[in-house]
């Protein structure tokens, strides 16, 4: 029987601290990274050596004992560089300690830069130092694992063993910083506002619940920044942008998690059109940051996302594909009849024509709509936030983004008449009370707000993670979040 690997380090473990020794090491003061090495001695040709000393850190992720020579590979934040250990250069004592590392184990190395007689760019190790011992293997079949929620759940090894993971999660650090640094070369102010909600609103959604135990209260986490970003507007602010986590306590899905990442941001004296220029711009930047290209390929299709895009009202582009045209105001039994028969299963009592109308288009629209199209005009009954059409109260100036079938951005002509919001607010109040639990509330602060005067707004917000979802070709929201929930692990 084979002993248990895991008690062997702790052994190791155990020998090293009775020796005086410390097997989790110290500060380590490197000189390069392996990149800058590869960039710096590129030019070395099969055989040679150089007397520049150099000084390494990082995790053994593969070792070959050849006698009197140990090769080691080393991994640190920018690539891999093979260790050459000589017994020679060593000693016996310190080769003999180096033969006894395990996988997985940090450790430092001096030494100067060579390049072995195969081509293959090494340091030649004069001593090194032991900075932390692993105590538990890394796993040999860990990448292409097909239960990926082993890999979600422990995604520090999933990191560690699978580069293409680190190349998402570099590419979304990429994207946001893209994003925020394109809203503050557009004039924009980065904001905070508070997790913490008394009253949920600026989206509907069914929020988690916590107790306020110094104000003995229930609060919310927050579904949307919205409302306290608006007040800012009313403040005097011209142009602000929030980039942070929501909560929305309802279903996972390969789109949706729990905990969510969004940019959102709203512009003074602008309107619609201001904001799809703004969605465009950003959403380009984030493209040729992470990509290098606005031509991307998604599950299969390619997206174009230069250029204009496409812009269209939700009912042309429902008649688009149905043989019987509606619109909002048609009468509301042969809406459901046609809604019946494309798709739209259970109609509560309680939806008027606008929500039947959003439930079509869900149906028979949203899985065509590929290359990047800003879907206006929605029904007030689905929009209380937006300001209603001149031309027709029955639908609102709001956009939602669509690419390859999904939504990624929301924006509105921003409302800010504070009697038309408060009988919105109190229509929500009604639907809660019907057992609609993803309606808003009544939030008379927001209302007071406005009494004071917001100027004329557009407002837009997008799902990060599912921007990079598109930007780094993953099919699952749960391979761009870094910890995504689970369920309990069965231990």
């Amino acid at each position: 029987m084979e002993d248990d690997p895991v008690e062997v380090r702790k052994n190791k473990r155990s020998a090293l601290i009775a020796a005086g020794e410390n097997p989790y090491g110290h500060a380590f003061d490197y000189t390069d990274h392996v990149a800058d090495l590869e960039g710096r001695y590129g030019h070395l040709g099969d055989g040679d050596s150089t007397e520049d000393a150099v000084a390494v850190a990082g995790r053994v992720m593969a070792k070959r004992v050849q006698g009197k020579i140990t090769f080691l590979t080393l991994r640190d934040t920018t690539g891999d560089i093979q260790l050459f250990c000589r017994i020679n250069a060593l000693g016996d004592e310190a080769y003999a300690e180096l033969k006894d590392l395990d996988l997985g184990d940090w450790m430092g190395a001096f030494g100067t830069v060579m390049r072995t007689r195969r081509g293959q760019l090494s340091v030649a190790v004069e001593r090194f130092e032991l900075l932390s011992k692993s105590i538990r293997p890394l796993p040999e079949k860990f990448h292409g694992l097909s239960n990926k929620e082993v890999r979600y759940r422990q995604r520090y090894v999933d990191l560690v063993v699978n580069p293409e993971v680190r190349s998402t999660f570099e590419k979304r650090f990429k994207i946001i910083s893209a994003i925020r640094r394109y809203m503050e070369d557009n004039g924009f102010y980065e904001v905070e506002t508070p997790i913490l909600h008394a009253i949920p609103g600026g989206a509907n959604a069914r929020p988690f619940e916590t107790h306020h135990n110094a104000l003995d209260r229930e609060f919310y986490l927050r579904i949307a920044t919205e409302l306290h970003l608006k007040r800012l507007l009313v403040g005097g602010f011209e142009r602000v942008f929030e980039i942070g986590r929501q909560f929305r306590n309802e279903g996972m899905d390969p789109y949706h998690n729990p905990e969510f990442t969004t940019m959102e941001a709203y512009q003074a004296f602008t309107d619609l059109e201001g904001m799809k220029r703004l969605t465009r711009g950003f959403v380009q930047a984030a493209a040729l940051a992470a990509c290098g290209t606005l031509k991307v390929s998604y599950q299969g299709q390619e997206i174009d996302l230069g250029g204009e895009w496409r812009d269209a009202s939700m009912t042309e582009l429902i008649n688009e594909r149905i043989a019987e045209p509606v619109d909002v105001s048609m009468d509301r039994a042969e809406l459901v009849r046609i809604a019946r028969a494309n798709g739209v299963g259970q109609i509560e009592d309680a939806w008027g024509n606008g929500k039947i109308i959003g439930e079509l288009f869900e149906a028979v629209v949203e899985d065509t709509l590929v290359q990047p199209t800003f879907v206006c005009d929605h029904p007030l009954e689905v929009s209380p936030l937006a300001k209603k059409k001149e031309d027709d109260p029955a639908l609102t100036q709001r956009f939602e983004l669509f690419i390859c079938g999904h939504e990624y951005a929301n924006a509105f002509n921003e409302l800010n008449d504070p009697i038309d919001q408060a009988e919105r607010f109190r229509a929500q109040v009604e639907a809660k009370d019907l057992g609609d639990d993803e309606a808003m509330g009544y939030d008379a602060d927001y209302i007071r707000a406005l009494e004071y005067g917001m100027p004329p707004a557009g407002g837009v917000g997008i799902g990060i993670d599912r921007l990079v979802m598109l930007l780094t070709d993953s099919e699952s929201i749960r391979d761009v979040l870094l910890f995504p929930h689970m369920r309990n692990e069965a231990l």
